[in-house]
Formats: C-alpha cells, structure tokens, sequence
C-alpha cells in the first residue's frame, strides 16, 4: 500500500506544478486546498526540498515552489524520497538490496522471482511517468 506520506506528497508536488509561475505557496494553502494536516505536510515538503525537488522562501510572501519543470520530476525519484525502495522486497532491491535471512537460494525461490516481475513493472510505471503526466 502506499503510505500516507507518498499519497500526500504528490499531491502536494502536483498542487505546486499547477501554480501559474513559480511563486511561493504556503504550507497552510497546500494544506487546506489538499485536505492534508499542516504539521504532517511540513515534514513532507521539508524532504522534498532536502532532495531537491522543491524550493523555499522565508518571510512574507513565502512558502514553497518547485524548482524543477515538473517534465522533469521522474516518478521514480519521487517514490524513491517519499516511499523508500520501490521493490516490495529487499532481495529485488535495484539500489537497496539485501539478502533474505531465509533464502539459502535466490534464483531457485519463488517468491523472489514473482517479486522482480512486480517490481519491474512498477518501475516501467513510475519512469515513464513525470509530474506533468498528474496534472489534470
């Protein structure tokens, strides 16, 4: 399942991406117009700035706005920050693999060979998917 963070973090991501220009917005805005709780959309907007998708304004008139053309915010680096691996387990991991403590066998395992189909299908959904392919 995808967590509430990731859920709330595209939409924040896509809210900003349909802003005319790239003037800042407010927490509080993203967060009322989303239906998102502030305080949880804060710590959200912060990894997303951190990892560089996002930028930030002190002060009045402040807030956040993307930094990037949302052609370019891969789907993959988005779920990557917010989600953690994409693959459902870590013995399929592209970039956080780790053995199985109860797998003497990777390439005779079942579970392991079903898991590579799901996770290359997830990652041909999320790299051909950018920001701008969520806005409506």
């Amino acid at each position: 399942m995808l967590s509430k963070k990731t859920k709330y973090g595209l939409k924040a991501l896509t809210y900003l991406a349909c802003q005319k220009g790239n003037n800042p917005v407010q927490i509080a805005e993203i967060a009322e117009h989303e239906n998102i709780s502030q305080k949880f959309l804060e710590s959200i907007l912060l990894s997303l700035r951190k990892t560089g998708f996002l930028g930030s304004k002190k002060g009045k008139g402040g807030g956040y706005y993307l930094i990037k053309n949302p052609n370019e915010v891969l789907m993959t680096d988005v779920m990557r920050v917010l989600e953690g691996p994409i693959a459902m387990v870590p013995c399929v991991s592209l970039n956080f693999y780790e053995k199985c403590d109860d797998c003497p066998d990777e390439k005779a395992c079942s579970v392991n060979k079903l898991m590579l189909k799901v996770r290359d299908a997830n990652l041909g959904v999320y790299r051909n998917n950018t920001l701008a392919d969520l806005i409506i």
